[in-house]
Order: structure tokens, then C-alpha cells, then sequence
């Protein structure tokens, strides 16, 4: 399947996921839920009075380490494998609900939820599905790091990264409109230096790091088993870029070049793009690869179901 579902999805039946944040160490519980169609995807505090917070680039808050999410001072803290996964599975439309203020990591990757989608189902709504489209070229620079988005069909990402030894530098391609999310890019895990790890739990972070969650990385590779994937480093940064751009409320349709980017720059280019009116607009997915590009129809200014949009 080279293209995208032509209407919008979300989850038959609720899922449940239980465990620790990657960053607090907190013990957690997240429950998945459906969604009406053309409501995008909604995180809900069942701790704190079911407070609720859209998955959208107005909602961001720190993003040095993780992607969090913020509403009059409430926290949700690293969303982007999570959103990662139902951009890459194709799911348009969820209630997330957490009783604690991070996501339960898991194994690292977007694997466990890529594989409870399917074992739930996804069940397809009676709304057309619509993407961003790209129309003209965004870019972020700082440095030598750079992240630009150009328009082009399908969604296509080129991410390059360069760290110290063992990683070095690894360039990757991935066409997601090609179906290659669940075996080529959910199973990246996240990944560490052993030699950063005190100070970084002295910052408060890494709490509920540990190798059942991370890649651990000493002086000459990988402490914990070997890895998923010969280059499962960039794959990771493609997994959170996902994840990062999915605030931008849709699916994109366009080509993506990262360049020692990270999450902070992967959500400034989605504020940026945002703020650029000129450079998208919403069009139906077509019901078949060979419709014609005029059923591709631009939504702008339709009534947005999605809350990402309307405060774009």
C-alpha cells in the first residue's frame, strides 16, 4: 500500500499499557481509547481531574531531552514515541489517558504499540482523511544543525546524524507512504552513553533509564545485546522526528532533511511551519492512487475538526 488510508482510523477496542517514565522513574498506567473522527488526539490527566491536552505545536513545552506537552502549567511529558506510532500505523483519532505526568516507556521503541494497534484493531470512521501538504520549502537552521521540509508526495524523510564513537555518523532514507513504519522504523530503540549517565541523573533525567529500555552505550558499542538494527541510531531519530512532527495535527505530505537535529528543532520547525500559512494546506488523501490530483481538494478554512489546526 503506497498510500495512506483515504478515510480516518482510530483504535476497535481501548488498550492499556503500564510501566515507568523514561525520564521520571515514575510508575504509570495509559489507557488508549477511540475517538470520534476529526477530533485528532487528545491526552487526558485522570490524575488530575481528567485535565485534558491536545496533541498540537501550541501545547509544547521542554523539549531538550523529550517532547512534553503543557496546558495552564499541566505536564505531559515524552509523547513523541507514542504519537510516533499512530502516525505510523495510521490512526488519526485517540484518547490518551495517564495517571502520572510521563509516558510509560516501555522497551525504548514504538514496537510494543505498533504491535497492541494491530492486535486491537483499527477501525475506519466515516470523516475523509486529510494531510498537511507541503507547498513551499520550511527550514530551521542552528549552526550545523538544520531540518527542512519540501514539498513532494508521499511522506519522506532523510535524517543524518554524527555523534561521538561507537555511533559516528549514519545517514538513513525512509518512504513511509511506502508501509515501512512497523518493521523498519518502530523497533529503533532509544540509546545513551554510559558516560553520561551520572550527570544526567544528577539533572533529574534518566530515572527510569536501564538497558531494558535503552541502548547502553560504552567506549566500544552496545553494553546491552546487540542491536535491532546495524544503523538503529538514525532509525531512532526518524522514529521521534515522527513522532515530533505529528503536532503539526496531520499526516504530512512532503519530504523531510534532518541534520544533527533534535527534538527541539524538530518542533520549532512545526511552529514555523505552522505560522506559515502560505507553505501548506489540508487535502484530502485520494480514495485511490490513481485519482485524479484535483480530488485532492484543499480543506482550508472548512470548519477543522482537528484542534491542532485551529490554533495554528
Amino acid at each position: 500500500m503506497g498510500q495512506p488510508a483515504h478515510m480516518e482510523q482510530t483504535l476497535a477496542a481501548p488498550l492499556e499499557f503500564s510501566g515507568i517514565g523514561l525520564h521520571s522513574g515514575a510508575p504509570v498506567t495509559m489507557r488508549l481509547l477511540p475517538a470520534p473522527a476529526g477530533s485528532g488526539i487528545v491526552f487526558r490527566r485522570t490524575d488530575l481531574d481528567n485535565f485534558e491536552i491536545a496533541a498540537t505545536g501550541r501545547n509544547v513545552a521542554k523539549v531538550s531531552y523529550a517532547t512534553s506537552l503543557m496546558r495552564q502549567g499541566v505536564l505531559i511529558s515524552t509523547t513523541e514515541h507514542l504519537l510516533s506510532a499512530f502516525i505510523g500505523s495510521g490512526l488519526d483519532n485517540a484518547i490518551v489517558e495517564i495517571d502520572n505526568l510521563e509516558l510509560p516507556i516501555l522497551d525504548g521503541s514504538a514496537l510494543p504499540y505498533v504491535e497492541a494497534f494491530q492486535r486491537a484493531g483499527i477501525r475506519e470512521q466515516r470523516r475523509r482523511r486529510e494531510v498537511l501538504r507541503i507547498l513551499q520549502p520550511v527550514e530551521v537552521r542552528e549552526g550545523e544543525k538544520f531540518i527542512g521540509v519540501y514539498p513532494g508526495s508521499g511522506y519522506r524523510i532523510e535524517y543524518t546524524i554524527d555523534f561521538p564513537a561507537p555511533i559516528g555518523r549514519q545517514k538513513t532514507r525512509v518512504d513511509l507512504a511506502a508501509e515501512t513504519y512497523g518493521t523498519e522504523i518502530a523497533p529503533a530503540r532509544t540509546f545513551g552513553y554510559k558516560s553520561d549517565e551520572k550527570k544526567l541523573r544528577d539533572m533529574g533525567l534518566i530515572r527510569g533509564a536501564g538497558p531494558e529500555n535503552a541502548i547502553v552505550l560504552g567506549a566500544s558499542g552496545p553494553e546491552n545485546g546487540p542491536l535491532r538494527f546495524p544503523d538503529e541510531y538514525v532509525r531512532h531519530k526518524v522514529l521521534d522526528l515522527v513522532g515530533d512532527l505529528a503536532l503539526a495535527g496531520r499526516r504530512l505530505e512532503g519530504h523531510v532533511v534532518a541534520m544533527r537535529a533534535g527534538h527541539a528543532m524538530h518542533t520549532a520547525l512545526v511552529s514555523r511551519l505552522l505560522k506559515d500559512r502560505a507553505a501548506w494546506e489540508l487535502a484530502h488523501v485520494p480514495v485511490a492512487s490513481a485519482a485524479p490530483a484535483s480530488e485532492a481538494r484543499s480543506e482550508a478554512g472548512s470548519g477543522l475538526g482537528h484542534a491542532a489546526m485551529a490554533g495554528a
